[in-house]
């Protein structure tokens, strides 16, 4: 390995572990309690060294959430992709959005700054980089424009609405399920599985949806940021 090979190696390793660290001290003390400082001190630098790396606290919180967002696509995952579009449309929402209550389980850090911690900062401001969620988002209200030109759900489903609805019951039960005050996680996986199929029930018997649009990409835990799996397109 050369010299520099091994130099972007070694970057690349202190990089993984500011993040990693950092995503821990948010996840524990919460992003408002957080500096700098505190985030050199537990991978024992000094704060001016990981200045190098992201300019500032709000830097390192960006490319955590785009990770997140990553992860919640599963943009490295073809196969489950094919298995995805070999269902018929009202199946494929519905694994779609139970894909985002599993997100929670397998990555709880990342679920409980991207969608719980509300002080963490607005990802419009990083609007180019977070192209790919609204990207997501589209995919997933296409598929549910799809479900209704199939005949699964009813003419009358506004698929904006239905997104927004959905996510916010799938966000919901997550949210316990990671709080632990309703039981033991094992315990809320058949209640997750419950509120899906109802909320899936509830649009096809045509059940109206009255709430206001919400404006995407508001903030990181905007509902809309979330629209989520879009990886069933």
């Amino acid at each position: 390995m050369g010299i520099k090979e091994r130099h972007e190696r070694d970057r690349e390793a202190v990089r993984r572990a500011i993040l990693d660290a950092a995503r821990e001290l948010f996840v524990s003390e919460g992003y408002q309690n957080v500096s700098m400082r505190k985030i050199a001190e537990r991978i024992e630098y000094s704060a001016a060294a990981i200045y190098g790396y992201f300019p500032s606290k709000d830097d390192i919180f960006f490319a955590l959430a785009e990770e997140g967002f990553r992860l919640l696509g599963d943009f490295d995952d073809p196969p489950r992709r094919q298995r995805l579009l070999a269902l018929p449309p009202l199946e494929r929402l519905r694994e779609s959005f139970w894909h985002l209550y599993e997100f929670g389980v397998k990555y709880p850090a990342y679920f409980s700054l991207m969608f719980i911690d509300r002080d963490v900062p607005r990802i419009s401001r990083e609007y180019e980089r977070f192209a790919f969620v609204r990207d997501m988002k589209a995919r997933l209200i296409d598929l549910i424009q799809s479900c209704i030109d199939c005949g699964s759900l009813p003419l009358t489903v506004d698929p904006s609405a239905a997104c927004r609805m959905i996510t916010m019951g799938v966000l919901g039960i997550s949210a316990m399920r990671l709080s632990g005050r309703l039981g033991t996680a094992e315990e809320l996986d058949p209640v997750a599985r419950d509120i899906l199929h109802t909320l899936l029930a509830g649009l096809q018997a045509g059940v109206p949806l009255h709430a206001p649009d919400i404006p995407c990409l508001s903030s990181s835990v905007a509902v809309e940021n979330v629209s989520s799996s879009g990886v069933a397109s």
